[in-house]
């Protein structure tokens, strides 16, 4: 398997950010071809030491890297990864990666 790790940094307007990524920015992601799995934090996201400056993580899982590189050079993935910075007005780190378990 392989996860997406998507680390929105605190926006402007967290309401609207909010409602942006629920009514447009989700139904968008769930079209990415060979998507397995969609996940998002709920609540405050902390680190050990506090408050983290994270507002959102989101954990798209694919079946392989190679899966991730294909959804997003796709019509899909493309509209996906141009939509991110209408709403994410505190940046966003994007990841990927193959995973395991142990």
């Amino acid at each position: 398997m392989a996860d997406v790790v998507v680390l929105y940094k605190t926006p402007n307007d967290p309401a609207a950010f909010d409602k942006y990524y629920a009514e447009t920015h989700i139904p968008l992601a769930k079209k990415l071809p060979g998507l397995r799995k969609y996940q998002v934090s709920q609540g405050p996201v902390v680190s050990a030491a506090g408050p983290s400056g994270i507002y959102l993580i989101a954990t798209l899982t694919f079946d392989s890297v190679a899966a991730v590189q294909s959804a997003f050079g796709s019509a899909e993935g493309k509209a996906t990864a141009a939509d991110v910075p209408k709403f994410a007005t505190g940046g966003a780190d994007i990841l990927f990666f193959d995973a395991k378990e142990v």
